[in-house]
């Protein structure tokens, strides 16, 4: 799938892997990108960084419904169709399930797999309006892998992966693919707890995941031949990877305290 000239829309393009997407998407020749953020300054900023871009921006919290109805409604107007949709907003409160705030348990919900489906349902008449389009979900390594506290978070990461493969089925009789991607540690802002631990730079994970949009790859894993280990061990022989895991189980507990960025 080539990109250039394409209409594309990304959720949480502000800032982290999907302001590295939007700089990889303009790389590939796109001009026209809809923005949807919660970070208001970093998104005016979008049109002096990327002068040659033409944006539409709406700001606001993706776990809003209105916020949806009105960037989709912006794309009709102006103009009647989308190419390619990337999912990719997220936010994570990690701890002991008991020990979560409500409200953070049901916003996690809400932004990281209710406003996917959602965006998702009010684009497809756009995007069934385009020649050849694409849908980029963004979910993650914990969305393979179930570890503890993290049971939220890799709650709604499992759940982007199976609507990736039930919409991609679904849409079959259209020209629609759908890729889903699973990046590991990333340097970004959700990450700031943990600075100084080897981590993917968002730059990375932007490259790897749009190619794998163009090529229209089904999923595509970060984090190597041991991520893949271990996803083939979690599937084939649950009990032996959840021996593995309680050996860092304390330090795992540790690592969570304070893992918020919501």
């Amino acid at each position: 799938m080539r990109l250039k000239g394409k209409k594309v829309l990304i959720t949480g393009g502000s800032r982290g892997i999907g302001r590295c997407m939007i700089a990889e998407l303009i790389k590939q020749g796109v001009k026209d990108i809809a923005v949807i953020a919660r970070d208001k300054k970093n998104l005016e900023r979008l049109p002096e960084d990327f002068e040659k871009t033409k944006f539409l921006l709406v700001n606001g919290n993706v776990g809003d419904i209105g916020v949806l109805r009105e960037m989709s409604s912006k794309i009709e107007d102006q103009w009647g169709r989308l190419d390619v949709l990337i999912n990719n907003a997220g936010i994570v409160s990690a701890g002991s399930l008991e020990d979560i705030p409500d409200e953070e348990i049901y916003d996690q919900v809400a932004v990281n797999l209710t406003a996917v489906l959602f965006l998702t349902k009010y684009c497809l008449p756009l995007l069934k309006s385009s020649r050849e389009a694409a849908i980029l979900n963004v979910s993650s390594g914990l969305g393979l892998l179930g570890m503890p506290f993290y049971s939220v978070y890799g709650s709604t990461k499992a759940g982007i992966r199976q609507f990736s493969d039930s919409l991609r089925r679904e849409l079959k009789p259209f020209k629609i693919s759908v890729t889903c991607v699973y990046p590991t540690a990333t340097d970004t802002e959700m990450m700031q707890k943990f600075k100084g631990r080897e981590m993917d730079s968002p730059e990375h994970v932007a490259e790897k995941s749009i190619q794998a949009l163009m090529q229209k790859e089904l999923h595509f894993i970060f984090g190597g031949e041991q991520r893949l280990k271990d996803h083939r061990l979690n599937f084939e022989s649950p009990k032996k990877f959840d021996r593995q895991i309680s050996d860092s189980y304390d330090q795992r507990r540790e690592a969570s305290q304070s893992h918020r960025a919501i």
